[in-house]
């Protein structure tokens, strides 16, 4: 299929599924499961239940290490073992994992999507990512996190590797005639002499092209270098945006590079993060809120705080607003530090104000706190505005929250017009109104 005109664009909308919920406090609250984020059970059903809801993609976020203290739930299972069971488990639902460049080598992880690619029947997305904590690094032999322009840059060369060997089929390279003879035709199957800074990889894949050409590819950098990885690669970025014309001011900075590099704009998606916390009234969805905000300890927001700005803050008043000396950090994750430092400035928040804002320590997107209507309307705004393509939708607690937006927000979004009723398509980039990408080869 075409990619969408603006005439008939589709609102998006992914399920970013971390373990109990988005806020700190989830897997405490009533009624879950505090072991559920090692049952696959669990994650099968979630997906089942967004499926329903005609969710484009389920989006597993990842980290290969443990935290200094872990307060909460955290990825321990591995993403692409994950989405093979939920592949399994339904029909239509994309499926997105995420990967480390920093510590993977292209030919495994092109051969690993290619290969689900083939198992989901074309359903599945990869979130490209650079890994800026210690604990990670330290798990694969380096004392400390590759410098931040140095990762991204490997980053950009890693990407054009998978780029190259997902391409190094050709559609009809697989010939399987048993009447000629002939299996593959070498013709048809190229390697890609690559020859890099970081990667020497001859090719070709030994995986044959896969149902979508190649998997969809997501990004989820919002630092220059990670724009830059974004407009050369990303059929759609995850966007930390906190008001509409931010995310539109982002959208039209990553198209305008984009278009640099020869691509054509409509075809990269803006999928700001949206946390919702749901009420049928205003009084209470506030009540949610605060009920939420109650649960996790102050000490546990310092550490996950610590985590991101890389600095000890443990000497701070929690009730004083945060010194004008930190600083996002050079090699740590910089959007998201600075969206919080920013948010406090703005704001004037305390220590401990800035803790609740991001959901006790859960996360950095934006929180919506309202009725469904609020919400479905909040959501039309920005897509029909330009500012977004969709939303990586981040429940404040799984799977009630889910359930809610699925049998509250949905219908009210199909009756604006905007969002699907049924899949039509069969293939994730069938879902995200993308082309499938003839091959490409360097000169």
């Amino acid at each position: 299929p075409q990619a969408m005109t603006h005439n008939n664009r589709q609102l998006h909308l992914n399920l970013n599924f971390l373990n109990a919920g988005t806020h700190a406090a989830a897997w405490r609250w009533p009624g879950n499961d505090p072991k559920a984020f090692i049952d696959i059970g669990y994650f099968t059903r979630v997906a089942r239940l967004a499926e329903e809801g005609t969710f484009d993609a389920i989006f597993l976020a990842d980290r290969p290490a443990i935290s200094r203290h872990e307060f909460r739930p955290f990825q321990a299972l591995e993403p692409t073992v994950v989405l093979t069971a939920i592949a399994a488990a339904t029909r239509h639902i994309g499926l997105i994992g995420t990967v480390s460049s920093s510590f993977n080598e292209p030919y495994n992880i092109a051969r690993r999507f290619a290969t689900l690619d083939h198992v989901s029947a074309g359903k599945i997305g990869i979130n490209i990512v650079t890994s800026a904590d210690k604990g990670s690094a330290v798990n694969f032999g380096l004392d400390a996190p590759i410098a931040h322009a140095l990762r991204y840059e490997r980053a950009i060369e890693f990407a054009d590797v998978l780029g190259a060997l997902w391409d190094s089929w050709d559609d009809d390279a697989l010939v399987a005639d048993p009447q000629s003879g002939v299996f593959v035709d070498p013709a048809r199957v190229h390697a890609i002499h690559h020859r890099g800074k970081f990667f020497t990889v001859q090719g070709p894949l030994n995986v044959p092209r896969s149902p979508q050409g190649r998997p969809v590819v997501i990004q989820a950098g919002g630092s220059d270098d990670g724009l830059e990885l974004a407009a050369r690669h990303a059929d759609g970025v995850f966007v930390v945006a906190h008001t509409r014309d931010s995310a539109a001011t982002y959208g039209e900075r990553l198209r305008a590079r984009a278009a640099a590099f020869g691509r054509r704009p409509q075809d990269i998606l803006i999928l700001p993060g949206l946390v919702t916390i749901i009420g049928s009234t205003d009084e209470e969805a506030r009540r949610r809120e605060e009920a939420l905000a109650q649960i996790p300890s102050l000490e546990q927001g310092i550490d996950w705080l610590e985590g991101l700005l890389q600095t000890d803050l443990s000497h701070l008043d929690p009730d004083a607003p945060l010194p004008e000396s930190l600083s996002v950090p050079a090699d740590g994750s910089q959007t998201f530090a600075r969206e919080a430092l920013t948010r406090a400035r703005r704001d004037k928040l305390t220590l401990r104000q800035l803790i609740r804002a991001q959901g006790g320590g859960g996360t950095n997107h934006r929180i919506i706190v309202g009725t469904p209507q609020a919400i479905a309307d909040s959501i039309e705004d920005w897509f029909r505005s330009g500012a977004a393509d969709g939303f990586n939708l981040m429940p404040d607690v799984l799977p009630s929250g889910l359930e809610d937006f699925v049998e509250q927000v949905v219908p009210l979004l199909r009756k604006k017009g905007i969002f699907r009723t049924h899949y039509t398509g069969t293939t994730l980039r069938e879902h995200f109104g993308l082309a499938r990408p003839a091959p490409v080869r360097k000169a």
